[in-house]
């Protein structure tokens, strides 16, 4: 697979939402509005690109070389973490609003399973440092898409006469599900 095939799939049709099922909390918890789908989307791509370099180099520098890969998932979610803490502070220290909205699923970015899941798949598809790059923007910036535009969609179906049952969760999941059979069909060739 070349980097283009390998971008392209990132963003459409192994979309980390749509195709992997990660990231569902904050993609229906955070979707309600435009702008905090964008911010999380940033803040998700933000945390997995440079989670996703950090976790790289510590398991083929550190990990591989003391045969210790079974400390993969608690030295991953460290790392995750803090880089977590870090837009924390940063989103709480100049962007006040965004903070207050993003309310509870900004500290759950740790432990997210889209931003742990990307990391996880670059190692296991053993790819090499530039491959991980692409697939780690690619992956997180497919979830901002994804994110953003479901949350037009339901900014409009919240203004839309739509069946009392339907209203809310309901619908928002049947437009996920047409979501991902639509972004499935972005096929290469």
């Amino acid at each position: 697979m070349n980097l283009l095939d390998l971008f392209i799939s990132g963003i459409f049709t192994h979309n980390i939402i749509l195709y992997y099922f990660l990231g569902i909390c904050p993609f229906v918890g955070v979707s309600n509005k435009e702008k905090n789908a964008f911010g999380m989307g940033v803040c998700v791509l933000f945390v997995t690109v440079f989670s996703s370099i950090i976790c790289y180099l510590m398991y083929y520098n550190v990990l591989i070389k003391l045969n210790s890969e079974y400390l993969i998932t608690i030295l991953f979610i460290l790392i995750i973490a803090t880089l977590v803490q870090v837009v924390d502070i940063i989103i709480k220290k100049f962007f006040k609003s965004l903070h207050k909205s993003f309310g509870i699923y900004l500290p759950l970015i740790t432990t997210n399973c889209a931003v742990f899941g990307i990391v996880l798949l670059n190692i296991n598809n053993e790819y090499n440092f530039l491959e991980m790059i692409v697939s780690s923007f690619s992956s997180s910036l497919g979830f901002l898409l994804v994110i953003y535009i479901f949350s037009t969609i339901r900014e409009k179906l919240d203004n839309s006469p739509v069946p009392k049952y339907f209203k809310g969760y309901p619908i928002a999941l049947i437009t996920a599900s047409i979501m991902a059979m639509v972004f499935s069909r972005f096929v290469i060739s």
